[in-house]
């Protein structure tokens, strides 16, 4: 009679199955239980061929545009500070979303027994599917080949392919790292004397002026210079040598993975066991709900840490790179539009289950569709005001025009957000835990859907104000700005009355807190 293995059987039973393969087996399954997940199946895959033709038009056509020499000898120049700055943004993705994020939610993983190294290359995977990243990776093919001649695109491409899937896998063994040490005791203290000390040596290179001294010793240079030096015997080594760090930053990663997956997280076990002091009962059903919505929000370690990223990152590049008051006014937009992709896009998802507790509460269903959208805007304001203040630094004295198109650029970009914001949370709700660091509000597919949406209305809208910052008159931005918001505003009401419909308000919850 054939019985079970035992737990005391499992080492032998590793080694006669190739345990080192199991972790790469295990996310073959684990792909196929999301991809059992999604809801229009057809949508997806028109939505995964448009990528990869959107993809390799961007690597392609470019060479093959007509432009002068010293113009393309210009990007071919800038190629490996590109190759640099997209290594570094994909580190601090990593470090903000606590190791990268996660093929299966916690509360799924109960149920099956996921390893470190399972985890660490299921984020791998997910990696792409985040709308920063593909704008970036576009960007960058789309150099590489206006930057190379149409008889090196092949050898320039590969380079640059390669380039990207190393910076991904090394920024995410960093990552790991970080989260390894941020999870050891008095670790939060230390990364954050560490990320001071990088701020301070990056500024201090920009203000002493050796930026370029800096950038012409990055190690991209040399993988920059085989790329489109051709089929010849540096090309094969840079090849060669790409490939063997991939794999070893693939391979590497799963150590700091498991060390971190040892310890819990302070920041999460902080918010799940910390005892607040209760404050006096509020006067009225608004502000009650606002206490609850605003400590929901400011007490998940999600949103602190994406608040601490949006914010400060962009002042800090605006701060470092000097940008005059009409290129800032288009950094508001970038903020809300990333601040509402950490829970706006399914704002309901904060609750999960306690929303069928906050429906039995005796309140107006449109009193609390109204204190959900006004946290999500003060959030999202909060966000863009850091942002601003820290551009300010070195952006001088405005003029009267300049600030007007930067007030109307936030009021219109917030209502422009957070009115997208609940009527995606209204007609696609999903059911997610958002206590882990790692989770997203709605499925990876989805999440790029939602982000490329976003930045595109926001930075055309952020665009059209940076333009009419250096109109004179400030009137006209006034005057812009009224039929934006009245549009939004008829959107957020729209949204409303479909959440005060008590049909779909219980699809709603029953979904979210499902």
């Amino acid at each position: 009679m054939p019985t079970a293995l035992s737990s005391t059987d499992a080492r032998s039973r590793a080694r006669s199955e190739f345990a080192w393969w199991r972790p790469v087996r295990d996310v073959g399954y684990l792909l196929q239980f999301r991809a059992a997940a999604v809801r229009r199946r057809s949508a997806f895959r028109w939505s995964a061929l448009l990528l990869l033709l959107i993809t390799a038009a961007v690597a392609i056509v470019p060479a093959y545009v007509p432009a002068e020499d010293d113009r393309r000898l210009e990007i071919a120049v800038l190629m490996p500070t590109a190759m640099a700055g997209i290594f570094a943004i994909s580190i601090i993705s990593a470090i903000a979303s606590g190791g990268g994020r996660e093929l299966i939610s916690r509360e799924q993983g109960v149920a099956f027994p996921v390893s470190p190294t399972t985890d660490h290359l299921g984020a791998l995977l997910l990696a792409p599917l985040n709308i920063a990243w593909l704008i970036q990776a576009w960007v960058l093919l789309g150099a590489s080949a206006y930057g190379a001649l149409p008889a090196r695109l092949i050898t320039a491409q590969t380079v640059i392919l390669l380039w990207l899937a190393l910076a991904t896998a090394a920024a995410q063994v960093i990552a790991w790292v970080v989260e390894a040490i941020r999870r050891r005791p008095h670790g939060i203290v230390a990364m954050r004397f560490v990320l001071v000390a990088i701020a301070g040596v990056a500024l201090w290179i920009q203000l002493t002026g050796r930026t370029t001294e800096t950038l012409d010793r990055i190690p991209t240079l040399s993988l920059w210079i085989a790329g489109i030096g051709g089929f010849e015997l540096g090309w094969f080594s840079a090849v060669l040598l790409e490939l063997v760090l991939l794999f070893c930053m693939v391979v590497l990663g799963a150590i700091p993975a498991i060390l971190a997956a040892r310890r819990l997280p302070h920041d999460e076990l902080r918010a799940e066991t910390d005892t607040h002091t209760p404050r006096p009962m509020p006067w009225t059903d608004l502000s009650a709900l606002l206490r609850i919505d605003r400590a929901s929000v400011w007490r998940a370690v999600p949103m602190r840490r994406g608040m601490a990223v949006l914010a400060i990152g962009p002042g800090l590049v605006a701060v470092v790179g000097g940008l005059p008051w009409s290129s800032v006014t288009v950094l508001p937009g970038l903020v809300v539009s990333g601040g509402a992709l950490l829970f706006g896009v399914n704002a309901w998802c904060l609750d999960g289950r306690g929303l069928l507790w906050r429906e039995n509460l005796p309140v107006a269903p449109g009193t609390v569709f109204t204190v959900r959208a006004l946290v999500i805007a003060e959030f999202l304001a909060i966000a863009s005001l850091v942002t601003i203040l820290l551009a300010s630094i070195r952006a001088g004295a405005p003029t009267t025009a300049e600030l007007t198109a930067l007030a109307c650029t936030l009021i219109v970009v917030t209502l422009q957000v957070v009115g997208a914001s609940m009527r995606w949370s209204d007609q696609r709700p999903y059911a997610v835990d958002l206590r882990s660091a790692r989770a997203t509000p709605a499925p990876p597919v989805m999440m790029v859907g939602y982000s490329a949406r976003l930045a595109l209305s926001t930075t055309f809208t952020g665009l059209l104000f940076s333009g009419l910052s250096r109109v004179p008159d400030p009137t006209v931005s006034l005057l812009v700005a009224v039929p934006c918001l009245a549009w939004s505003t008829v959107r957020l009401l729209r949204s409303r009355r479909r959440w005060i419909d008590p049909a779909e308000r219980a699809r709603i919850v029953t979904t979210v807190a499902a």
